[in-house]
Order: C-alpha cells, then structure tokens, then sequence
C-alpha cells in the first residue's frame, strides 16, 4: 500500500496520471515500449493496397494501441502516373527520403514498413510479430501524455507532454505530433490501381515536428491540428512519439483518439 501510494505521489509530481491507461480525452504511455509502425504507401501504386490491408489489420488483432502505434504516410512520387494522391504530401516523401539518408542509402520505395526507426521488410511474415514482441519487452525511454479538448470539429486541440528517461538521449530527442483518419475510401479512376476502390485506416495528414525537447528532456506543448475538411471526428485521433534524431530510433509512442462529442 505505501509503495503504491509513494508511486503515485511520484508521477503527480512528473505531471503524469498514476495510471498508464487511455480515457476518453487523455491517454498516458505504458512502462514498456510501444512501436511506431510507418507505412509509406500510394493510391498509385498498385502493390501499396495488400500493404494498406495489413496495416488497417493491426487494429483487428488487438495490437493497437497498446502495443503498436500505426501510421500510413502517402507520398507523392507515384502521382506523375496518372492519379494524384489525395491523401499523399510532400513532408512524407521528405520524411522517408531523410529515413533513408540517415540509413545512408538511395532507395525509397513503396510499400515501405518502419519499425521503429527501421527498415523491416518482413511486415507480411510472423517475423514482425515477433520484432514487436522484443520491442514491447523493452522498457520505455520516453514518458509521453497526451489530452484532447472536446467540442471541435475541424480541429484536435492537443495538449501534448514529453519527458526523455534516458540522459544519453536527451540531446537528439524531439517530439513529433500527426492527426490521423480510417475508414476512409478512395474511387481511383486512374493510374495503376484504375477502377479499384481502395479503403485505408490511419492515414497520416497534419505533421508537426521536430519539437525539440531541450537539455532537460521535457517538453509541454498546446497546439491546434487541424482535420481533414470532411473529417468524421469520431474516426479521427492524434498520435506521438518521440525519436531519437541521430539514429532514427523511436523511443516511445502513443496515440488517442478524438473525444466524442
């Protein structure tokens, strides 16, 4: 009992809540390391849809948002073939780049999968299950909070808190922030993917960071991220994480969805 309340005592000081669960307009990040999966796909692409299918099946499995924090982030190389990406916008597309120049190496493509920070082609196989499993193991090196204000429809208004655990990673961590939208559905009449109705979940739309996190490792941060302009709030939420600038690595990541009305 007295462990339990000098805990409790310990995160009030930090800021925190004294429970690591989601309500309905507040969430806080677990001890362990939830992953952030990046999908970097195209409505012009005509392998990107399996892609889309599997990453909107990480909800069914039960893997978010406890154990994984998803994203797909369109990108607009493919546009020049006929279809312009609706959802795709340039800081994707300067994101991978930069992923891949930290990696120092050329090649971007579509469907990308990074786990963490990583590069990891085996998203189709039981080998990405298992990569998460030792990524949830670890314990996490970064607390985040998160808070939406309800009431607005165009816009989340996110209160956003983050502190680095670890001293060594203090001075490369930044905070990134993104609104995201499923159950969205595209009629694509052109391109590689001409005739296709294409459905996608956690589709990635307002980016903002990096937010530096300065000397000591914490940051608190109110920002206004707006929707999309037909959004359904109800489908609607807000992700965090924080990542290492100089390796690439994520060291935690947690994502809320909008309050209801």
């Amino acid at each position: 009992m007295a462990m339990r309340l000098a805990l409790a005592v310990l995160l009030a000081v930090l800021g925190f809540p004294a429970q690591a669960q989601s309500t309905s307009c507040s969430a806080q990040s677990q001890a362990g390391t939830t992953a952030l999966v990046e999908l970097y796909t195209s409505e012009g692409c005509d392998s990107c849809p399996p892609a889309d299918r599997w990453l909107s099946s990480l909800g069914d499995k039960g893997l978010v948002p406890g154990k994984l924090v998803p994203l797909a982030l369109h990108v607009d190389y493919w546009d020049y073939i006929g279809w312009k990406d609706p959802y795709a916008k340039p800081e994707f597309t300067l994101r991978q780049r930069l992923h891949a120049q930290l990696k120092r190496s050329r090649l971007v493509y579509t469907p990308q999968v990074i786990l963490q920070g990583q590069d990891f082609r085996g998203w189709a196989t039981g080998a990405f299950e298992r990569e998460l499993a030792r990524i949830n193991a670890r314990p996490a090196a970064a607390r985040i909070r998160l808070a939406i204000a309800p009431g607005r429809a165009k816009a989340l208004e996110v209160e956003a808190e983050a502190e680095v655990l670890d001293p060594a990673q203090r001075a490369e961590a930044a905070l990134f922030l993104a609104t995201y939208e499923s159950r969205l559905q595209s009629e694509v009449r052109a391109g590689e993917n001409r005739g296709r109705t294409l459905a996608h979940d956690f589709v990635a739309f307002e980016w903002q960071g990096p937010l530096a996190l300065g000397a000591a490792g914490k940051l608190r941060d109110r920002r206004s991220l707006p929707l999309l302009p037909k959004a359904n709030p109800a489908h609607s939420g807000v992700v965090a994480f924080v990542q290492n600038r100089a390796s690439g690595e994520v060291l935690q990541a947690l994502m809320l969805p909008a309050c209801p009305p």
